[in-house]
Protein backbone atom coordinates (compact mmCIF):
# COMPACT_ATOMS: atom_id res chain seq x y z
CA UNK A 1 0.00 0.00 0.00
CA UNK A 2 1.25 3.97 -0.34
CA UNK A 3 -0.90 5.30 2.44
CA UNK A 4 1.29 8.66 2.19
CA UNK A 5 2.58 8.18 5.91
CA UNK A 6 6.15 9.62 5.35
CA UNK A 7 7.12 12.45 7.26
CA UNK A 8 3.94 11.67 9.92
CA UNK A 9 4.54 10.42 13.60
CA UNK A 10 2.78 7.35 15.56
CA UNK A 11 2.49 6.50 18.89
CA UNK A 12 1.11 2.87 19.56
CA UNK A 13 0.58 2.27 23.33
CA UNK A 14 1.57 -1.78 23.96
CA UNK A 15 3.08 -2.68 21.09
CA UNK A 16 5.86 -4.94 21.91
CA UNK A 17 3.60 -7.64 20.87
CA UNK A 18 0.19 -8.98 19.80
CA UNK A 19 -1.83 -6.37 18.07
CA UNK A 20 0.06 -3.23 18.81
CA UNK A 21 3.31 -4.76 17.70
CA UNK A 22 1.57 -5.77 14.17
CA UNK A 23 0.30 -2.16 13.79
CA UNK A 24 3.75 -0.73 14.92
CA UNK A 25 5.42 -2.53 12.39
CA UNK A 26 2.72 -2.06 9.69
CA UNK A 27 2.60 1.63 10.00
CA UNK A 28 6.77 1.59 10.29
CA UNK A 29 6.49 -0.08 6.64
CA UNK A 30 4.64 2.90 5.39
CA UNK A 31 6.98 5.32 6.11
CA UNK A 32 5.71 6.51 9.31
CA UNK A 33 8.23 7.31 12.39
CA UNK A 34 6.77 4.92 14.89
CA UNK A 35 7.14 4.90 18.72
CA UNK A 36 6.90 1.28 20.23
CA UNK A 37 5.83 1.39 23.66
CA UNK A 38 5.98 -1.55 26.30
CA UNK A 39 6.15 -1.53 30.13
CA UNK A 40 9.87 -2.71 30.00
CA UNK A 41 13.08 -1.50 28.35
CA UNK A 42 13.89 -5.41 27.30
CA UNK A 43 10.23 -5.68 25.71
CA UNK A 44 10.86 -2.51 23.90
CA UNK A 45 14.22 -3.14 22.77
CA UNK A 46 13.11 -6.57 21.25
CA UNK A 47 10.67 -4.99 19.85
CA UNK A 48 12.67 -2.77 17.96
CA UNK A 49 14.96 -5.39 16.37
CA UNK A 50 11.90 -7.14 15.40
CA UNK A 51 10.75 -3.99 13.35
CA UNK A 52 14.29 -3.11 11.89
CA UNK A 53 14.56 -6.89 10.86
CA UNK A 54 11.58 -6.71 9.28
CA UNK A 55 11.48 -3.45 8.05
CA UNK A 56 15.29 -1.94 7.52
CA UNK A 57 14.58 1.29 6.96
CA UNK A 58 12.25 1.94 9.66
CA UNK A 59 12.45 4.84 11.69
CA UNK A 60 11.46 3.62 14.71
CA UNK A 61 11.91 4.75 18.61
CA UNK A 62 11.07 2.97 21.65
CA UNK A 63 9.17 4.67 25.03
CA UNK A 64 9.66 2.13 28.38
CA UNK A 65 6.95 3.16 30.41
CA UNK A 66 3.62 2.11 32.06
CA UNK A 67 0.95 3.74 29.94
CA UNK A 68 -1.65 3.40 32.04
CA UNK A 69 -0.33 5.68 34.86
CA UNK A 70 0.29 9.34 34.49
CA UNK A 71 3.50 9.60 35.77
CA UNK A 72 4.87 7.59 32.77
CA UNK A 73 2.56 9.41 29.82
CA UNK A 74 3.99 13.23 31.90
CA UNK A 75 7.78 11.27 30.54
CA UNK A 76 5.86 10.68 27.09
CA UNK A 77 5.14 13.60 26.32
CA UNK A 78 8.56 15.15 27.79
CA UNK A 79 10.37 13.18 24.92
CA UNK A 80 7.39 13.43 22.79
CA UNK A 81 5.51 16.28 22.30
CA UNK A 82 3.57 15.71 19.76
CA UNK A 83 2.26 13.03 17.51
CA UNK A 84 0.11 12.57 14.25
CA UNK A 85 -1.26 9.15 14.35
CA UNK A 86 -2.06 7.91 18.21
CA UNK A 87 -3.21 4.30 18.46
CA UNK A 88 -4.91 3.72 21.71
CA UNK A 89 -3.96 0.07 22.12
CA UNK A 90 -2.64 -0.74 25.84
CA UNK A 91 -5.25 -3.06 27.33
CA UNK A 92 -5.80 -6.62 29.48
CA UNK A 93 -7.88 -8.77 30.33
CA UNK A 94 -9.27 -11.57 32.35
CA UNK A 95 -11.65 -14.24 33.09
CA UNK A 96 -13.47 -13.55 36.14
CA UNK A 97 -17.06 -14.12 38.12
CA UNK A 98 -19.10 -11.16 38.30
CA UNK A 99 -19.45 -11.75 41.65
CA UNK A 100 -15.95 -12.23 42.64
CA UNK A 101 -14.92 -9.14 40.46
CA UNK A 102 -13.67 -6.41 43.17
CA UNK A 103 -14.23 -2.90 42.93
CA UNK A 104 -10.68 -2.99 42.72
CA UNK A 105 -10.83 -5.12 39.81
CA UNK A 106 -13.45 -2.93 38.09
CA UNK A 107 -11.02 0.44 39.04
CA UNK A 108 -8.00 -1.72 37.78
CA UNK A 109 -9.20 -2.35 34.36
CA UNK A 110 -10.75 1.05 33.59
CA UNK A 111 -7.57 2.93 34.37
CA UNK A 112 -5.70 0.75 31.96
CA UNK A 113 -8.68 0.05 29.10
CA UNK A 114 -10.39 2.99 29.35
CA UNK A 115 -7.99 6.22 31.00
CA UNK A 116 -4.75 5.75 29.60
CA UNK A 117 -6.53 6.43 26.02
CA UNK A 118 -8.36 9.34 27.64
CA UNK A 119 -5.41 11.11 28.64
CA UNK A 120 -3.27 10.34 25.41
CA UNK A 121 -5.85 11.78 23.47
CA UNK A 122 -6.50 14.68 25.84
CA UNK A 123 -2.20 14.89 25.84
CA UNK A 124 -2.24 15.17 21.66
CA UNK A 125 -5.18 16.64 20.52
CA UNK A 126 -4.43 19.82 20.53
CA UNK A 127 -1.55 19.68 18.32
CA UNK A 128 -3.27 17.37 15.91
CA UNK A 129 -6.20 20.10 15.40
CA UNK A 130 -3.75 23.17 15.18
CA UNK A 131 -1.95 21.26 12.58
CA UNK A 132 -5.31 20.25 10.98
CA UNK A 133 -4.33 16.61 10.85
CA UNK A 134 -4.52 13.47 13.27
CA UNK A 135 -5.49 10.16 13.53
CA UNK A 136 -7.02 8.78 17.12
CA UNK A 137 -7.39 5.37 16.98
CA UNK A 138 -8.78 3.44 19.79
CA UNK A 139 -8.62 -0.56 19.18
CA UNK A 140 -11.78 -1.43 21.37
CA UNK A 141 -13.52 -5.20 20.78
CA UNK A 142 -16.47 -6.72 19.58
CA UNK A 143 -16.57 -7.19 23.14
CA UNK A 144 -17.85 -3.51 23.28
CA UNK A 145 -21.43 -5.00 21.86
CA UNK A 146 -21.40 -8.37 23.28
CA UNK A 147 -20.66 -8.14 26.12
CA UNK A 148 -18.53 -11.63 27.48
CA UNK A 149 -20.02 -13.20 30.52
CA UNK A 150 -17.32 -14.30 31.84
CA UNK A 151 -15.50 -10.66 31.56
CA UNK A 152 -18.83 -8.41 32.42
CA UNK A 153 -15.97 -5.53 33.93
CA UNK A 154 -13.94 -6.11 30.21
CA UNK A 155 -16.89 -5.37 27.97
CA UNK A 156 -17.63 -1.98 30.00
CA UNK A 157 -13.70 -1.01 29.19
CA UNK A 158 -14.66 -1.85 25.47
CA UNK A 159 -17.65 -0.01 25.56
CA UNK A 160 -16.37 2.75 26.95
CA UNK A 161 -13.91 3.36 24.64
CA UNK A 162 -16.52 3.85 21.83
CA UNK A 163 -18.03 6.34 23.93
CA UNK A 164 -15.13 8.21 24.53
CA UNK A 165 -13.92 7.82 20.41
CA UNK A 166 -17.68 9.33 19.77
CA UNK A 167 -17.42 12.21 21.81
CA UNK A 168 -13.61 13.06 20.44
CA UNK A 169 -14.86 12.35 16.58
CA UNK A 170 -18.09 15.14 17.66
CA UNK A 171 -14.61 17.42 19.41
CA UNK A 172 -12.66 17.45 16.14
CA UNK A 173 -15.65 17.93 13.65
CA UNK A 174 -14.86 20.02 10.66
CA UNK A 175 -11.11 19.59 11.02
CA UNK A 176 -8.47 17.30 9.74
CA UNK A 177 -8.35 15.17 12.90
CA UNK A 178 -10.33 11.23 13.00
CA UNK A 179 -11.18 9.67 15.63
CA UNK A 180 -12.07 5.86 15.44
CA UNK A 181 -12.41 2.81 17.33
CA UNK A 182 -11.51 -0.63 15.80
CA UNK A 183 -13.61 -3.68 17.20
CA UNK A 184 -11.24 -6.88 16.15
CA UNK A 185 -12.77 -10.26 17.04
CA UNK A 186 -10.75 -13.06 18.74
CA UNK A 187 -7.57 -12.07 17.54
CA UNK A 188 -4.85 -15.04 17.89
CA UNK A 189 -2.17 -13.71 19.71
CA UNK A 190 0.29 -14.49 23.10
CA UNK A 191 -2.78 -13.16 24.99
CA UNK A 192 -5.15 -15.40 23.80
CA UNK A 193 -3.43 -18.65 24.21
CA UNK A 194 -3.02 -17.55 28.10
CA UNK A 195 -6.86 -17.05 28.01
CA UNK A 196 -7.65 -20.16 26.25
CA UNK A 197 -5.34 -21.75 28.61
CA UNK A 198 -7.28 -20.94 31.51
CA UNK A 199 -10.80 -21.64 30.59
CA UNK A 200 -9.76 -24.87 27.92
CA UNK A 201 -9.17 -27.19 30.68
CA UNK A 202 -5.88 -29.07 29.17
CA UNK A 203 -7.61 -29.67 25.38
CA UNK A 204 -5.68 -28.31 22.41
CA UNK A 205 -5.39 -24.89 21.52
CA UNK A 206 -6.81 -26.31 18.05
CA UNK A 207 -9.49 -28.28 19.46
CA UNK A 208 -10.62 -25.40 21.59
CA UNK A 209 -10.90 -22.97 18.68
CA UNK A 210 -13.48 -25.70 16.47
CA UNK A 211 -15.31 -25.54 19.56
CA UNK A 212 -15.12 -22.11 20.02
CA UNK A 213 -16.30 -21.26 16.65
CA UNK A 214 -18.81 -23.99 16.61
CA UNK A 215 -20.77 -22.72 19.85
CA UNK A 216 -19.52 -19.63 21.01
CA UNK A 217 -19.25 -18.00 17.93
CA UNK A 218 -21.38 -19.54 15.02
CA UNK A 219 -22.16 -16.67 12.82
CA UNK A 220 -18.59 -16.43 11.90
CA UNK A 221 -17.88 -16.86 8.41
CA UNK A 222 -13.95 -16.95 9.01
CA UNK A 223 -14.60 -19.95 11.82
CA UNK A 224 -11.00 -19.00 13.43
CA UNK A 225 -9.22 -16.66 14.89
CA UNK A 226 -8.17 -13.79 13.37
CA UNK A 227 -4.28 -12.93 13.15
CA UNK A 228 -2.63 -9.37 14.53
CA UNK A 229 -1.67 -8.68 11.16
CA UNK A 230 -5.26 -8.73 9.68
CA UNK A 231 -6.22 -6.65 12.75
CA UNK A 232 -3.09 -4.24 11.76
CA UNK A 233 -3.84 -3.97 8.14
CA UNK A 234 -7.55 -2.35 8.88
CA UNK A 235 -6.01 -0.14 11.60
CA UNK A 236 -3.03 1.40 9.35
CA UNK A 237 -5.79 1.79 6.56
CA UNK A 238 -7.75 3.69 9.06
CA UNK A 239 -4.67 5.91 9.79
CA UNK A 240 -3.93 6.73 6.11
CA UNK A 241 -4.35 10.08 4.32
CA UNK A 242 -7.37 10.76 3.39
CA UNK A 243 -7.35 12.73 -0.02
CA UNK A 244 -10.22 11.80 -1.55
CA UNK A 245 -13.19 13.99 -3.38
CA UNK A 246 -15.84 12.46 -2.49
CA UNK A 247 -17.19 14.04 1.39
CA UNK A 248 -17.83 10.03 2.17
CA UNK A 249 -14.11 9.86 3.00
CA UNK A 250 -12.89 13.05 3.18
CA UNK A 251 -12.59 14.34 6.78
CA UNK A 252 -14.12 10.98 8.15
CA UNK A 253 -15.08 11.37 11.91
CA UNK A 254 -16.61 8.92 14.07
CA UNK A 255 -18.09 6.05 12.41
CA UNK A 256 -16.83 5.77 8.71
CA UNK A 257 -19.38 4.27 5.99
CA UNK A 258 -16.64 2.44 3.74
CA UNK A 259 -13.66 2.51 6.01
CA UNK A 260 -12.67 -1.12 6.24
CA UNK A 261 -12.33 -2.35 10.29
CA UNK A 262 -14.16 1.11 11.31
CA UNK A 263 -16.44 0.70 13.88
CA UNK A 264 -20.26 1.47 12.56
CA UNK A 265 -21.67 0.57 15.91
CA UNK A 266 -24.34 -2.19 13.87
CA UNK A 267 -24.08 -6.09 12.69
CA UNK A 268 -23.52 -5.24 9.30
CA UNK A 269 -20.08 -3.96 9.27
CA UNK A 270 -19.66 -6.71 11.80
CA UNK A 271 -20.43 -9.22 8.93
CA UNK A 272 -18.74 -6.94 6.01
CA UNK A 273 -15.67 -7.07 8.37
CA UNK A 274 -16.09 -11.05 8.35
CA UNK A 275 -16.38 -10.93 4.34
CA UNK A 276 -13.65 -8.40 3.52
CA UNK A 277 -11.31 -10.90 5.59
CA UNK A 278 -12.27 -14.20 4.17
CA UNK A 279 -11.53 -12.88 0.76
CA UNK A 280 -7.76 -11.76 1.94
CA UNK A 281 -8.04 -8.61 2.93
CA UNK A 282 -7.54 -7.26 -0.86
CA UNK A 283 -6.64 -3.13 -0.85
CA UNK A 284 -7.23 -0.40 -2.81
CA UNK A 285 -7.99 3.41 -3.02
CA UNK A 286 -11.62 2.83 -4.34
CA UNK A 287 -12.36 1.09 -1.49
CA UNK A 288 -14.31 -1.47 -4.24
CA UNK A 289 -13.61 -4.87 -2.25
CA UNK A 290 -14.99 -3.19 1.29
CA UNK A 291 -17.75 -2.15 -0.21
CA UNK A 292 -18.32 -5.41 -2.15
CA UNK A 293 -18.20 -6.78 1.29
CA UNK A 294 -20.82 -4.68 2.70
CA UNK A 295 -22.88 -5.42 -0.19
CA UNK A 296 -23.43 -9.04 0.49
CA UNK A 297 -23.63 -8.56 4.46
CA UNK A 298 -26.61 -5.93 3.87
CA UNK A 299 -28.20 -9.12 2.05
CA UNK A 300 -28.55 -10.49 5.49
CA UNK A 301 -30.07 -7.19 6.42
CA UNK A 302 -33.03 -6.77 4.49
CA UNK A 303 -30.89 -4.53 2.15
CA UNK A 304 -30.87 -1.99 5.02
CA UNK A 305 -29.23 -0.79 7.60
CA UNK A 306 -30.71 -0.86 10.55
CA UNK A 307 -31.25 2.29 12.57
CA UNK A 308 -28.39 1.92 15.09
CA UNK A 309 -26.06 4.25 16.43
CA UNK A 310 -22.23 3.99 17.49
Amino acid sequence: MNLELIGKTALISGSTKGIGFAIANQLAAEGARVIVNGRSDNAVNSALQQVRKAVPEAKVEGFAGDLATSTATEELLRLFPAVDILVNNIGIYEPRPFDKTSDDDWRHVFEVNVLSGVRLSRAYISGMKQRNWGRIIFISSESAISTPKEMVHYGMTKTAQLAVSRGLAEYCGGTGVTVNSVLPGPTHSAGLEDFVAQLGGGQSFEAIEKEFFKSVRPSSLLKRFETPDEVARLVTFVGKRYDMKSKRHKNNNGPAKSTPGVVLGNQIEKRAHEIWLATGCPHGDDLSHWLQAEREALKGFGGERPSTTA
